[in-house]
Parts: C-alpha cells; structure tokens; sequence
C-alpha cells in the first residue's frame, strides 16, 4: 500500500468556544487528486491551514511523507514546504512585483537563486500556463483577473512540489474562464506527478479535477467517494450540497 504524502488524524482545532475541526481523518496518495467540498464555515481553510502547518491543531497529528510534522518548526518545516505548493483564493499576488517576479517570488527569495536564472525559470513556467513573455514585465493590476489565476498557478509549480494545494482555485472567473484554469491545472499537475487538494465550492471544477472527492461538515469528514460516485452518494448532506438545494439537513448560513 502506497505511504500518504499528506495524513491528517483526529485534528481538532477551536477558537474560543467555537469548535472547527472536530476530529479530520484523511489523506492523500502520491499523484492523487483530492478535492473536498462543504459550505462556507464548514472549516476547509483551517484544515487548508492546519495541514501547511499555518496553524497547529489543539489534538490529532499531520503527517509529510510519514514524518509527523504537527509540532515541526524551523528547517524541518521548510524542508515539507519547500516540496509545497499552493494557489491561494484571491491569487494573492504581490501587487508591487511584476507577473515574472511574482511567479519566481519563492526562488529569489527562499532557494537563494540568481534573478537572472529565476527569471528564465519563471517565463519557462509561465509557458506551461499559456502565458507569453509580453505579460512578464506586467503588473497584476494590468492584467484579467483570469491571467491572475494562471500567474498564481505558474507560481504554485515553478518549484515542482509533491504535494499543490488549491484554494477556491475558480473563485471569480466566468464558467468558460474556470474551465479553462481547471484544464491546466489538471495539464500541469499531471505532468509533475504531484498529488493535490483542492477546496471548492464549484461543483464543476470538483467533477471535472478530482479523482476522490471528500465533504467536510461541522468539523469532519462525513463521506468521501469517487468524483464519479458524488452524484449518487447515498448520503443526504452530499446530496443536498451537490445539488445545491436549500431543503434539506444542512440549514442555509443566512
């Protein structure tokens, strides 16, 4: 059996008297593509966080690649985010920087590489994402919010991690612009061989990207499945939230 590159187990984690994650088991294989599914405030970006070491759950373990890193600090926990990816919501790009400083951001400034290499590294990377090097010497504000998301990806793989996280990665984009980002992403971590997780809401975006897909609600994992299988789950809350329905056990947040 293949070792997890990513194991969560019993994290718990509270803020105040308000509970979060209340005991999240799962993993993720090498070269799989997870995606995990819940409403808004059902907990994904503290998982998100907990697991990238953001955060430090209050019980349960993280395991890397088999090594427990729920308490690592310093070189142990950069030596697992150096083999770490990550696409944040917002894109969360530098608005100070240009397309190409943003893209080799992680080179210059934490592997030590030369601008000159990192900026060759960095317009090879855009390649990959259908961007040329006439977006390079731009700034984020000067280009569409759909180019941003694709800057922000090229971004999460110039290293080539094991393991790319994506947040909401079509947040924001049109259904033909979301479409597109979940082909390259698709595209690109194939072509690393990289495993993933992926939190959503875009029912389409985890059908079309997942291999597996997990629905935390209130704190835990309640049903994981194959992305062909979500559809017909046989559980109500998966069912309701896929559908998007309003009746049902889960209460809208309103």
């Amino acid at each position: 059996m293949t070792q997890p590159i990513l194991k969560l187990e019993g994290v718990v984690k509270s803020f105040g008297r308000n509970e979060v994650l209340r005991g999240v088991d799962i993993d993720v294989a090498p070269g799989q593509s997870l995606v995990v599914i819940g409403g808004s405030g059902s907990g994904k970006s503290v998982m998100l966080k907990n697991a990238l070491g953001l955060m430090t759950p209050d019980a349960g373990k993280v395991f890397f690649d088999g090594h427990d890193v729920t308490q690592s600090k310093g070189k142990t926990r950069e030596r697992m985010r150096a083999r770490v990816g990550m696409l944040f919501q917002s894109g969360a790009l530098f608005d100070s920087l240009t397309v190409w400083e943003n893209v080799a951001f992680r080179l210059i400034h934490a592997d030590g590489v030369k601008r000159r290499d990192a900026k060759e590294r960095a317009l090879a990377t855009l390649k990959k994402v259908r961007l040329g090097s006439d977006v390079a010497g731009l700034y984020p504000a000067e280009i569409s919010g759909g180019m941003q998301k694709r800057v922000s990806l090229a971004r999460s793989i110039i290293s080539e991690p094991d393991l790319i996280f994506f947040d909401e990665p079509t947040t924001g984009l049109d259904p033909i612009t979301a479409d597109a980002i979940n082909d390259l992403i698709i595209e690109q971590v194939r072509s690393l061989g990289a495993a993933t997780v992926s939190i959503t809401h875009d029912m389409a975006s985890a059908r079309k990207i997942a291999d597996e897909v997990a629905m935390l609600f209130e704190g835990k994992i309640i049903w994981r499945g194959k992305a062909s299988d979500v559809d017909h789950s046989g559980n109500e809350y998966v069912d309701q939230f896929v559908h998007g329905r309003a009746d049902g056990p889960i209460q809208p947040a309103i």
